[in-house]
């Protein structure tokens, strides 16, 4: 085994320091292997290569780069791991494993208030099997998640997986998703888009705020929201069948206008083919007190009723849905043009809310799902 003197290894490493050159090509031309080079390196102090003042002052320096990186772990690791500071030692032993190659194992150790000699034995622990259950809900939790837009909270989450086959309850889904930081979507500020302002015939509330219908196409429920995109306003107006809140007619228009609400409903009458006497209820915008409205609600046999003036809540199942829309879709992104908007909303009406999402009103199942069961 060669034996290399200090003033060599002092210089093999001021080589590889300054050099510029890969560690790899720098042992080759030394004649020396790059494992070995490696603990030259490791080994190496600043005070190695300099005398004197220059010495001190390189000494001071490294002590001062040392005190600046730990400082600005201690200030880092924090903020990334507050909550788990309140959890068990087992997520704080998860976090460290998470992060130890960003941060120093010391240094998260101290932050997270654990033993490195426990982290190495949490380590060396075999998963028991509650945990190993865990990841595969978790596994699960995170499909569903995406799969219903964001938007399952914990009982629907439940609901999902007990479907899927899997035996958990509401509170370990909670857990779960909790801790993993999976929380369904938060809605905004509602927004009066209704223009009540005219002088046309406005009809009686016969819904009367009673939005249970024991048959489909009994009660229906109308309205116009707004969508905002690169290319300007996109208006959807959408009809509810109230007995299983399907959207049975919908319709987009650059224009608020009576016909965007005409054609929401001849899409309806189509599909549903409805019994004459069948309730229609909306607000009091002039679209829907329109003459040429009015006169469509009478061709299909429809019973018009309309809100009180001022009143959203009159029409609460229908703004249910456009909170829904807006929250698991339209927040989500910028709409750079009015056909992207409109292909999205057709995909979410009949591709999610139709006919997957599960609605809390009806029991935790879709629309489809609750027509078919009470056919």
């Amino acid at each position: 085994m060669i034996k290399h003197s200090e003033e060599f290894k002092q210089e093999a490493v001021r080589i590889a320091l300054t050099s510029g050159l890969p560690r790899a090509r720098v042992a080759a031309d030394l004649g020396v292997g790059k494992s070995t080079l490696g603990k030259w390196l490791a080994d190496y102090r600043p005070t190695d290569l300099v005398s004197g003042p220059q010495a001190d002052l390189a000494l001071e320096n490294e002590r001062l780069r040392l005190e600046n990186r730990i400082l600005k772990e201690e200030r880092d690791i924090p903020k990334k791991g507050h909550a788990v500071l309140r959890q068990g030692t087992a997520m704080r032993f998860a976090f460290i494993d998470a992060w130890r190659h960003q941060w120093r194992l010391a240094s998260l150790c101290r932050v997270m208030r654990v033993s490195e000699r426990g982290y190495r034995s949490w380590r060396a622990r075999p998963i028991c099997q509650r945990r190993r259950t865990d990841m595969a809900v978790l596994a699960h939790i995170r499909e569903q998640y995406s799969l219903s837009l964001g938007s399952y909270g914990r009982p629907r989450m439940t609901m999902e997986l007990k479907e899927a086959g899997l035996d958990v309850g509401e509170r370990r889904v909670g857990r779960l998703m909790r801790r993993n930081g999976i929380r369904p979507v938060r809605t905004r500020r509602h927004k009066v888009t209704t223009d009540s302002n005219h002088r046309l015939g406005v009809a009686a509330n016969w819904l009367d705020g009673d939005f249970v219908a024991a048959a489909p196409n009994q009660k229906w429920a109308g309205d116009i929201t707004y969508v905002w995109t690169a290319e300007g306003w996109l208006y959807l107006a959408v009809i509810l069948d109230l007995h299983s809140r399907r959207v049975v007619g919908w319709a987009v228009s650059d224009r608020m206008k009576k016909d965007l609400a005409i054609r929401a409903l001849d899409m309806a009458v189509r599909l549903r083919n409805p019994p004459d006497g069948c309730l229609f209820h909306s607000d009091r915008g002039s679209q829907y007190c329109a003459y040429d409205y009015q006169k469509k609600l009478q061709a299909y046999g429809l019973h018009p009723s309309m809100s009180g003036k001022g009143n959203c809540y009159d029409n609460a199942s229908v703004e249910t849905f456009f909170k829904s829309l807006k929250a698991e879709l339209i927040w989500r992104q910028k709409w750079p043009t009015r056909r992207q908007a409109e292909a999205a909303i057709f995909q979410y009406i009949n591709g999610f809310y139709n006919t997957r999402r599960r609605h809390s009103y009806l029991g935790g199942i879709s629309p489809l799902a609750f027509e078919a069961k009470m056919a």
